[in-house]
């Protein structure tokens, strides 16, 4: 399928475990460390030096003072007559100590040191180194240590679904987290009026889940909240090796995967067996088979009001999923609805409005809502997703209908998808834990396992989107036609009753316009112009590439 440019978890990337060491403290030489001076250092400041006298340069050891006794000074010399008279003056404190071997010296400008300030500071430096090592050592200690506790805690993920309940996820998580017991998954089911409005912005804040389920039409509109695969989730090529081709087409953007699908789903056509036993018909394969049969299955009465309907087609306000109908319709007739404007285009929307327009009508906007005219008898075909079969079935147990691949025209081979996928949040803090999850969720044995669960409370479980699981329910009466149509399917963004009041809800408005406009008079081609207009709008404003 032509698909938007994209370019994409969050991310997303698969973040292996990370383990390492720290490298190993080596002891650096003291800071403004010196070689020893080769003459004695200077007294220290405030001490009494000996002062010598002429010719005792060599003190005779009389004068020299025992350890520990106050320094005595020299005899005095002879009064010279030329000398000032004795004044009685304080004596004037010693020069202060060289300080030309002293590379530490104290700036003119700078408070003064006490006593022995060379080696003060030489002191403080050392202490200062050894406060430095410490602290190292305990920042490495205390990574360390926290590293082995954050492996002890267990890692909780807060995993968002829309459609499945508690009781069907809990034995599939219990069953993952005792081959996993540090990981704790906690599953809750959300509401889908506001879902994306709110992920989006429960992510933003930083509050979201880490793992949630999302339209496959949404990538474009997630571009900021997915995160890749990377390594721990599925690479390109395994990715198109497990699922089909459509899936690879909406989920990887570049070289990575930003969703893992658990299920197919798409159009099926449903037909009700008594009506078509009845007027001898069967089930069509082509839109021309089908044209025909759904006119021989229309009843009408002598106003010409439908009794009972052929076929739900050819209007927007009271047939469910309609502008997926005309879309796959569209994609047959190799229509590019990117720009949906064409003779192929035209010819398709004629086609599927024909089955409005009377006097040769099928259908009209006064009948039931199709699934509900369908559950009631009164229509022979309607084109519905797998899940509708359980509300026919609440609606009336007692009908016989069956579910076929939708029809073709000739030549052509398209199927229409619209599936959920669980993608992993760029704001997780363990998305790789998460990833790896998403892998054993989406493996066989968890997919059988799941799908086993479902159909505990239901018909059936939601249709294998794995290509090699297919076999197992192809040929069921109800999702056979799924997953014999997956590997034909593409996708756009028409996609009905995702409630994402964004891509496809926008979108779907255009088309509805379009179609209601044929019965006001308005050409195809005005009305499809008018349509590609507000395409281009909306595509412009929710195509956000992710983020890579």
């Amino acid at each position: 399928m032509d698909t938007l440019p994209k370019n994409q978890s969050n991310d997303s990337s698969d973040i292996a475990s990370i383990s390492g060491s720290y490298p190993e403290e080596k002891t650096a030489p003291a800071f403004g460390a010196e070689k020893p001076a080769a003459e004695s250092a200077p007294a220290p400041i405030g001490a009494v030096t000996p002062v010598a006298t002429p010719g005792t340069e060599n003190p005779s050891p009389a004068f020299q003072p025992e350890a520990g006794a106050m320094p005595v000074n020299p005899p005095a010399p002879e009064a010279s007559p030329f000398a000032s008279p004795v004044v009685n003056e304080p004596p004037l404190p010693p020069p202060p100590p060289s300080t030309a071997d002293n590379p530490f010296t104290i700036r003119a400008d700078t408070a003064p040191v006490a006593s022995g300030g060379g080696s003060n500071v030489k002191r403080l430096i050392a202490i200062a180194i050894l406060i430095v090592a410490l602290l190292a050592i305990g920042f490495v200690a205390f990574t360390v240590i926290g590293k082995l506790l954050t492996q002890q805690q267990p890692v909780v993920l807060q995993y968002w679904g829309l459609w499945e309940n508690d009781q069907v996820l809990t034995p599939v998580i219990e069953a993952y987290q005792k081959s996993h017991p540090n990981i704790q998954i906690v599953y809750s089911r959300q509401s889908p009026r506001q879902y994306r409005e709110t992920l989006q912005a429960r992510i933003g804040r930083g509050e979201g889940p880490d793992i949630f389920r999302f339209h496959n039409t949404w990538v474009p509109m997630l571009g900021e909240e997915l995160a890749p695969a990377g390594k721990i989730g599925y690479t390109p090529a395994e990715f198109q090796q497990t699922f089909y081709p459509v899936m690879s087409s909406d989920l990887v953007v570049g070289e990575q995967v930003y969703g893992v699908p658990l299920m197919i789903d798409g159009l099926g056509l449903y037909y009700n067996e008594d009506l078509l036993r009845s007027a001898g018909v069967t089930p069509p394969t082509t839109w021309e088979e089908f044209r025909v049969a759904a006119s021989q299955l229309t009843v009408k009465d002598e106003t010409n009001r439908i009794v009972t309907a052929g076929a739900a087609l050819g209007g927007a306000t009271n047939i469910e999923h309609f502008s997926d109908i005309l879309a796959v319709m569209m994609m047959q007739n190799g229509v590019n609805l990117n720009n949906p404007v064409s003779v192929e285009a035209e010819q398709a929307l004629s086609f599927y409005r024909q089955f409005a327009d009377p006097p040769g009508n099928t259908w009209d906007e006064t009948l039931d809502n199709s699934i509900l005219a369908f559950a009631s008898g009164k229509v022979a075909f309607i084109f519905a997703p797998s899940w509708q079969v359980f509300t026919i079935r609440d609606l009336n147990p007692q009908l016989k209908f069956q579910v076929i691949p939708i029809p073709q025209l000739q030549g052509t081979n398209v199927a229409w998808a619209s599936y959920w996928v669980e993608g992993v949040s760029q704001k997780s803090e363990h998305q790789d834990e998460a990833w790896e999850f998403l892998k054993y969720l989406s493996s066989k044995e968890a997919m059988i396992q799941l799908y086993t669960e479902e159909a505990k409370l239901r018909s059936f479980g939601e249709p294998y989107s794995r290509v090699d699981l297919a076999q197992i329910i192809s040929n069921d009466p109800f999702v056979g036609a799924y997953v014999r149509q997956a590997p034909i399917a593409q996708s756009f963004f028409l996609s009905s009753r995702t409630f994402d009041n964004g891509i496809n809800d926008r979108m779907i408005k255009y088309l509805e316009d379009a179609v209601n406009s044929q019965a006001q008079g308005v050409s195809p081609a005005a009305a499809l112009g008018t349509m590609a207009q507000g395409f281009n709008q909306v595509m412009q404003s929710f195509t956000a590439p992710p983020a890579r």
